[in-house]
């Protein structure tokens, strides 16, 4: 498995790790480097130009507000070829947008595109990170005092609360600790011993082990706060890691919630903040990890007794959809991952008024199950959808928006303009579209960028290879797909959709 981790902003270049790690990965379209992703080929690394991200406090919307500003993004991917242009609308129309304006491709360009993405050993993503960001002080604010590590959940802190705190004190309340802890009070040694490492990225490594109940989960490392440089980059600040941390605890907790409810985003199970040298058990794994796949890390030995690290406990998410390519059975599976995204999304928009901003088909993981169906609620309301075998999980929040109590967290990519020149694949088309309807004012709530993205999903299951023969029943299920991508656009959210699409009734 791949799992949660962290990323580089470096201007050059570079060779991720990968679980699975074939002679040659082609890489598909995504314009922030991930933390863990298949590797690229070295053709498509040398076209990549990976961001930094400048912090701003933008105060300019009328509630309170995190906005993050980004400046870099990335290159296009091609080099020599003029721009294309953008592929001609089929039948349905953007609030928003001129209708004549070039809005998505035709299904039978989705068909030319060469497979550039089937793998025999799909690695898998558990959560990403792809830009650093800084929240500003009136973000997160102090919860009630919780003495020492307060097991078994996380504590809920009030995000509108006094605004005094230092960045250390907000990370400490998010961690239900009143101060860093020793590894071994939050991680048992039992639980180092069967650690393996699973992945890295340049702010820090991801190692798999098993929680109490012997589940495996990912525990992604990172280094914060001190002088040492990690991998050539400086070490995250406690304010840059609080971004992460509030979008990643408040989409878990809607599995928990009683009027709108999902399980359809990464779960953080735990989250720690401890001080201290690198654990030999985690070195251990290091090692191994290095002797088999080589690293592009430097080994963590070098870390002092008073260095600090931020430990995020993800649960097992499942492999990614793009890694996913011929492992289906049918465009039966399509259909329900579609329907479990789109729930996912609607059950979003309800409770925080979200927005994705990124759903590529690397940031949707699958896992198998036995479930026949999977359940969420949405206003109150109980919703089954059918699994045909897989459960869906969301991940990658680095340009999601979302409202709580009144405060808006937010990524400001008005200035990326790299972003935005993307060409090869309809996705950078989608960041166009998205800026088009919101008017490149990236606070503002505009759902209807949450069905651009399902849109774009359906493109690529309908392009995906599936292991069965076909029939008539994938006929018909492949037009059934086929009008949910002619016709989707015509919804104002996800919500929407899920609510009046006949595929999903």
């Amino acid at each position: 498995m791949n799992a949660a981790g962290t990323s580089s902003f470096a201007t050059n270049p570079f060779r991720e790790i990968s679980l699975n790690e074939l002679a040659d990965h082609s890489l598909g379209p995504c314009p922030r480097k991930p933390i863990f992703c298949s590797t690229p080929s070295a053709a498509s690394s040398s076209k990549r130009r990976h961001p930094k991200l400048f912090p701003i406090n933008d105060q300019s919307s009328a509630s309170q507000s995190i906005s993050v500003s980004c400046i870099g993004g990335l290159n296009t991917f091609e080099e020599d070829s003029p721009e294309k242009p953008a592929p001609p609308p089929l039948c349905a129309s953007i609030t928003g947008l001129d209708s004549k304006e070039k809005l998505q491709p035709s299904l039978d360009e989705l068909q030319e595109e060469p497979d550039l993405h089937h793998h025999e050993e799909p690695s898998v993503k558990l959560f990403m990170e792809p830009r650093r960001r800084r929240c500003n002080d009136e973000a997160v604010s102090n919860s009630k005092d919780s003495g020492t590590k307060n097991d078994g959940q996380l504590p809920s802190v009030n995000l509108l609360s006094t605004d005094k705190l230092s960045d250390a004190e907000k990370v400490y309340a998010e961690c239900g600790q009143q101060q860093p802890l020793p590894w071994e009070e939050c991680i048992l040694p039992h639980r180092m011993k069967k650690c393996v490492k699973i992945g890295e990225g340049t702010f820090g490594e991801v190692f798999s082990t098993t929680n109490a109940s012997g589940d495996t989960v990912a525990l992604k490392i990172i280094p914060v706060e001190g002088s040492e440089k990690v991998n050539g980059e400086n070490q995250k600040t406690l304010g840059e890691i609080l971004h992460e941390i509030i979008i990643s605890k408040e989409l878990s907790s809607l599995k928990e919630k009683h009027q709108n409810q999902t399980h359809g985003f990464i779960g953080l199970n735990d989250l720690h903040c401890v001080r201290g040298c690198y654990p030999p058990d985690f070195l251990n794994a290091w090692d191994t990890f290095d002797q088999r796949k080589g690293s592009e890390n430097d080994r963590p030995d070098f870390f002092k007794k008073d260095q600090l690290f931020i430990i995020l406990e993800f649960e097992f998410g499942g492999v990614d959809l793009e890694n996913s390519n011929g492992t289906f059975t049918s465009l039966r599976v399509a259909k329900s991952i579609l329907h479990q995204v789109t729930a996912a999304l609607a059950v979003a928009e309800q409770e925080l008024r979200f927005e994705h901003r990124d759903l590529h088909w690397g940031n949707v993981l699958v896992k198998t199950t036995k479930q026949k169906t999977g359940s969420f609620l949405l206003s109150g309301t109980a919703h089954s959808v059918e699994t045909k075998g897989v459960l869906v999980r969301i991940i990658d929040y680095s340009l999601s928006r979302l409202e709580i109590d009144d405060l808006t967290v937010s990524c400001d990519i008005s200035n990326d303009e790299d972003l935005f020149l993307g060409q090869g694949d309809y996705q950078f088309e989608v960041y166009r579209l998205m800026r088009k309807e919101n008017g490149n004012n990236w606070s503002d709530y505009h759902p209807h960028t949450n069905v651009l993205w399902l849109h774009y999903l359906c493109s690529k299951l309908l392009s995906m290879k599936y292991r069965g023969t076909g029939g008539r029943s994938a006929k018909d299920m492949q037009a059934e797909l086929t009008r949910f991508y002619d016709n989707v656009l015509q919804y104002s959210s996800a919500t929407e959709a899920l609510q009046n699409c006949p595929m999903f009734q």
